[in-house]
């Protein structure tokens, strides 16, 4: 049998469906049952060796939560942004999602560990644990005065969106719509600001994907450290807000960031549908997009496991050597293959971390 490659994730929610899923949390995380796109065994099967866990807070509502995927099924749309969110409500989801990667740890200290700087990771990776880092998707468990931050990064954040696609005390998302411009509104409020600094003093990566345009400007205008979207496509080629725009990629470029290349269908096709169908000739063109405009050494993976549909061509974190293979075949040499599976995203977190 092959030994899969290795490869470093910029983005997953495993943490939300651990959260969530109906069944113990150790048979879901230790489990073998085939659900999600993640558990340990199909991880280590498939060369999952690290990642961004990201903590996720979902919309609250009174009503049935709404079917993000369904009513993306068929553009064109434009679905209301989620209320905005406080800390008090916000905290002790986040707080308990954190639990959750640090519980992960002790079930499995063989094979996984919760890793705050690149040293631990690479350590991790060449002793074959699964490094896990802790993100933040949407910065709602801070509260204005930040205090929060500082705890957070005690117990590992290393890597925050100050948005998801709803506005927070911080700024603003991209919305959930198709076709749209990422141009949709202001950018980050002055406590956004003062987040953005904190996190640059602090060595806590500012994730991109999920700000409006105007937004990601200002990051670019205040932070010190390199600009990042873990989990972003090219807009060129999907005109989703969420996606990123060329002169956003070239801020990117000359920053000496990175984009993770987002694995979720309806970033993918062309027409904004979340048809599953996607070939490799449609990954694979947003891929080449992404390295002609950003250079090969700012590009790596983000797949949004466990929070999107992906293509057939995948379907969980079983089909990255397919990914990989097909990779290969439409040219990409080994040098290019490594940088994309996981050395681009270690030399920007060597940078973005300090």
């Amino acid at each position: 049998m092959t030994t899969p490659r290795p490869f470093f994730d910029g983005h997953n929610d495993f943490l939300l469906r651990l959260m969530k899923s109906p069944a113990p949390r150790e048979e879901t995380w230790l489990g073998s049952n085939g659900a999600g796109h993640l558990d340990l065994a199909r991880m280590k099967q498939s060369g999952f060796a690290g990642g961004l866990f990201a903590i996720f807070v979902p919309p609250i509502s009174n009503g049935p939560p709404a079917n993000y995927r369904a009513l993306m099924a068929s553009p064109p749309y434009a679905l209301p942004l989620p209320p905005q969110m406080d800390h008090v409500t916000a905290q002790p989801v986040a707080l308990e999602m954190a639990g959750l990667l640090h519980w992960m740890e002790r079930a499995a200290p063989d094979d996984f560990k919760v890793c705050r700087s690149v040293p631990e990771i690479r350590a991790s990776m060449a002793q074959g644990k699964i490094a896990g880092v802790m993100h933040m998707e949407g910065a709602e468990a801070i509260g204005p005065d930040l205090d929060a931050l500082h705890l957070f990064h005690d117990m590992g954040l290393r890597s925050l969106g100050p948005v998801w696609s709803r506005p927070t005390i911080f700024g603003h998302g991209a919305p959930m719509a198709f076709p749209g411009s990422p141009d949709t509104g202001p950018g980050l409020t002055e406590t956004g600001k003062d987040l953005v600094r904190l996190c640059n003093q602090l060595g806590i990566m500012i994730d991109l994907s999920h700000l409006n345009e105007a937004g990601f400007d200002d990051v670019a205008k205040l932070s010190t450290a390199p600009l990042v979207a873990t989990h972003s496509n090219a807009h060129a080629l999907c005109n989703a807000p969420r996606n990123l725009t060329d002169r956003q990629l070239h801020m990117i470029r000359e920053r000496g960031g990175m984009v993770g290349f987002n694995f979720a269908t309806f970033y993918l096709n062309a027409d904004g549908t979340s048809a599953s169908d996607t070939g490799w000739d449609t990954m694979l063109g947003h891929l080449d997009h992404l390295i002609a405009e950003l250079g090969e050494d700012h590009v790596g993976l983000g797949s949004d496991f466990d929070g999107c549909m992906l293509p057939d061509l995948i379907g969980d974190v079983s089909g990255m050597p397919g990914l990989f293979a097909a990779m290969s075949e439409y040219g990409y040499d080994d040098a290019l293959l490594a940088k994309l599976a996981g050395e681009n995203w270690l030399a920007c977190l060597e940078k973005s971390l300090g």
